[in-house]
């Protein structure tokens, strides 16, 4: 029988909720999704060149079909089993990801090396090398503040619906290791006043992506956790800063570099350019080869005007500045501990009447060699102890354990890149040892993926399952949810769910999702790699229409002890209601199936399976009731 939750809407407060589209039953990407809108026999455009995006097609996109992968269990479980039933709600959060909140202005940046790219080009004759490299120019980069802005207002919107128990940061809020625009991050997440330039703040007055704005804040009854990734203290997520980038943050001239590949991190061969804010389109000014900036015997170094705020900040500031804010907790995981030890590595159990806890880790080589490959994973020796400590302490507490890193499993001690004290291998060995590992979430290669941990026991107690997040910067521009059960027959369900940022028609952020769907065509850049086990596996071109969502439930087999600790864990599943004012009547969002009666228990009229669903004033009196 189904159970009915009445809820009076008589004397509503005035609030504010972003209206959630679609069906009743459904969240999120389950319900739509946005999808490139196929287009063919266009001219060729450079990426740089974002008047031609919306002309050409390169922005344009629809609402597609929703997309659900349904129950998902290991090979490693039983050849009977034939999934679970969810029983309890235990546990409810949202993971934002490579954000990459960007200073257009900055001085220090290599734009040079991507912002001529045409579509499919691989000749590098024509072009700078890096041509192919999406992360060195985007005109995603114009609206990062807003599309932060705009994930933040859409998590609040769903608290209403789902309540979440926490929230986080998987790292890369910044995008060069800087000091403002880490503080962009924290202050948007706090609610504050949003000046989103810098320097002279060029078109602060006239031009839609430098006018500051007021940030809405995430709701204060949510607490947050931040993890660091590569781009938060490394020079464009690769280097280790030297004196002479230190210096570049902060100065008057535009940043002399040149190809890594082949000129080696000493080379000063060419401008690396900057963005032009009082422009409608970001024009790159003061970029190409010396050669372009000399006349007679003098050269003519492309200048901007600096800003103290650019400053290049080192981990233990990075970590600091997170004891500066307005919302909860203070510090955001990190305490006066990890700025001793310069570890940017802690644990917190975000229910006290849940036995789990989530280990952030650091696996982004804090210190590592001078070598411009820096910035995929790894772990110092001091790093993987901590880990095992913590894992250890877990598992003997009967607890069960989620991992919060920044780089994927795969990607720990890619050849060449990182001096990491143990293989990918290795790490994959140690955590199949603790059967109350339960997830590894990740971000960094901005892409959805979802991966089977299998154990080398082929017992799906020791499975886990790893989830990589998508980024807020480029396409899909999506952020994750994730809610735990328990289920009926003592397993656990992991649901995870991509969410779009919910854009004003004609919004920086939505700009910003055409430039992102733009950018993905010329570059044809992946949402998701093929991966052993992976459940996403398609990879873009131009002509690619996918939405690169993926929305599963995912079943984790428990040992005996947990099964038992576990029995009693948990709240009702229901379904949630939040109802608000719109100035003439009432407007209800909700997930499930919602129906009405002029009285409590009286006849039925006005059934609705649509969320949101209006209420006109004349009828804001009625009772309503949430159908499970």
């Amino acid at each position: 029988m189904k159970r009915l939750k009445i809820i009076p809407i008589i004397s509503l407060a005035a609030l504010v909720l972003l209206p959630l589209s679609g069906s009743g039953a459904k969240l999120g990407t389950r319900q739509r999704t946005v999808t490139p809108t196929l287009i063919t026999n266009v001219p060729g455009i450079v990426v740089s060149d974002l008047a031609s995006y919306e002309t050409n097609g390169y922005s344009s996109w629809h609402w597609g079909a929703g997309s659900d992968e349904r129950q998902k269990w290991s090979t490693n479980m039983p050849a009977s089993y034939k999934g679970a039933t969810n029983a309890a709600r235990l546990l409810s959060f949202f993971c934002f990801s490579d954000i990459h909140l960007t200073d257009k202005e900055t001085p220090s940046w290599p734009y040079w090396s991507a912002y001529q790219t045409l579509p499919g080009l691989t000749n590098k004759v024509a072009l700078p090398p890096g041509d192919n490299n999406s992360s060195a120019y985007s005109p995603v980069m114009l609206s990062t503040t807003f599309v932060l802005d705009a994930a933040v207002r859409t998590a609040n919107a769903l608290h209403r619906l789902m309540p979440f128990d926490f929230g986080m940061s998987l790292g890369d809020d910044c995008n060069s290791g800087q000091y403002n625009e880490l503080r962009w991050f924290i202050d948007i997440m706090d609610g504050q006043y949003i000046t989103p330039s810098s320097g002279t703040n060029a078109g602060a007055t006239t031009i839609d992506y430098q006018k500051p704005f007021q940030a809405a804040g995430l709701n204060p009854e949510i607490p947050w956790y931040q993890t660091l990734g590569n781009h938060d203290h490394f020079w464009a997520g690769s280097l280790v800063v030297t004196e002479y980038l230190r210096e570049s943050y902060t100065n008057n001239q535009v940043l002399l570099f040149g190809d890594l590949d082949t000129e080696g991190i000493n080379s000063r061969t060419h401008f690396m350019g900057t963005v032009n804010g009082s422009t409608p389109y970001g024009t790159i000014i003061g970029v190409g080869p010396v050669t372009n900036f000399i006349v007679g015997d003098v050269t003519n170094t492309p200048m901007v005007a600096p800003d103290t705020n650019r400053y290049y900040i080192e981990t233990t500031n990075f970590m600091k500045e997170f004891f500066t804010t307005k919302s909860k907790p203070v510090g955001h995981g990190f305490s006066q501990w990890n700025v001793t030890n310069n570890l940017a590595c802690y644990s917190f159990e975000p229910k006290s009447n849940l036995p789990l806890k989530v280990i952030v880790l650091d696996d982004t080589m804090t210190d590592q060699n001078l070598d411009w490959r820096n910035g995929q994973g790894g772990l110092t020796t001091n790093q993987f102890n901590w880990l095992v400590g913590e894992l250890d302490r877990g598992q003997a507490e009967e607890k069960l354990m989620i991992i919060a890193a920044h780089i994927p499993i795969e990607l720990i001690d890619l050849p060449g890149s990182t001096n990491s004290a143990i293989t990918n291998a290795t790490l994959v060995a140690t955590l199949h040892h603790y059967p109350n590992l339960i997830l590894w979430v990740a971000g960094h290669m901005h892409r959805n993926n979802v991966k089977a941990q299998l154990s080398k026991y082929n017992d799906p107690e020791y499975d886990f399952w790893e989830v990589e997040c998508p980024s807020l910067r480029d396409l899909p521009q999506e952020f994750r949810t994730f809610e735990i059960f328990r289920n009926t027959d003592d397993t656990i369900s992991i649901v995870t769910t991509d969410i779009d940022p919910e854009v004003t028609p004609g919004s920086c952020a939505d700009k910003s999702r055409g430039y992102s769907i733009g950018a993905a065509r010329i570059f044809a850049v992946p949402s998701a790699a093929p991966t052993p086990n992976s459940l996403n596996v398609t990879n873009w071109d131009f002509t690619d229409t996918n939405c690169f969502t993926t929305n599963i439930e995912m079943i984790k087999f428990l040992t005996p002890v947990m099964r038992e600790k576990l029995a009693n864990c948990g709240e009702p599943l229901g379904h949630k209601v939040a109802i608000d004012r719109d100035g003439t009547g009432v407007v209800i969002n909700f997930l499930g199936e919602l129906q009405s009666a002029d009285a409590p228990l009286g006849p039925w009229n006005n059934t609705t399976t649509n969320s949101p669903y209006a209420v006109p004033a004349a009828n804001a009196a009625k009772f309503y009731r949430a159908v499970e």
